[in-house]
């Protein structure tokens, strides 16, 4: 593994993608992802419900995340194709379970769904998670009737650990079950997302992984 470091990775490279800290200059094209993509979004994402923020609106939500990013807060990461001039989707490295875990969360662009683009990016969340921020726990979570979204934790070798019932709300105003995968330090090593290949970088833009 990696060196232990306080630095978050700003930028992460895969085969396919990159993914990096959103800036605000991002606003018009991420705008864009998620107009296209709100019919397929809002079954299984409640902040896409009637999601049509203009381009300022979205500005002032990336300097928010930016600044949470900074902060070590919390990480949120805009996911693009390698010549970076297309929003691809959007994931994160989420803090919001506690000490020691951090949760991923992908939604990808409609015109790019069953491509293996979630997986490829949670795999390298995964091993940024562990090697790069050092956690006990990496947490996935997702509606049971999300098919996709299921395989892919699955895939990474994360262990199903608990369906919680009516947990989600949903956007009829409900609540809805959510299914809870999880991977362990102890069991990184041996799953399919510790071969992931990627190069992570600091914000100087420093190789940490």
């Amino acid at each position: 593994m990696a060196e232990t470091t306080t630095a978050p990775a700003y930028r992460i490279e895969t085969q396919r993608l990159v993914i990096r800290c959103w800036q605000p200059a991002d606003a018009p094209l991420l705008k864009a992802a998620i107009d296209a993509s709100l019919d397929h979004l809002s079954p299984w994402m409640s902040w896409a419900v009637g999601e049509q923020e203009d381009v300022e609106a979205r500005v002032q939500h990336l300097r928010q995340w930016r600044a949470s990013f900074d902060r070590n807060e919390d990480y949120s990461y805009g996911i693009w194709n390698r010549a970076e001039d297309a929003v691809l989707g959007g994931t994160g490295l989420h803090t919001r379970r506690g000490p020691g875990t951090l949760e991923i969360g992908y939604w990808i662009h409609v015109d790019h769904i069953n491509h293996g683009l979630a997986t490829e990016a949670a795999a390298a969340l995964t091993r940024v998670a562990f090697e790069v921020n050092r956690v006990h726990c990496v947490e996935i979570r997702n509606d049971p009737a999300n098919v996709r979204s299921a395989a892919v934790p699955r895939k990474l070798g994360f262990v199903h650990e608990a369906t919680l019932r009516r947990r989600l709300p949903s956007e009829d105003g409900d609540f809805r079950d959510v299914r809870i995968w999880s991977l362990l330090d102890s069991e990184y090593p041996n799953s399919p997302a510790a071969g992931a290949e990627i190069a992570a970088f600091d914000a100087a833009g420093r190789r940490i992984l």
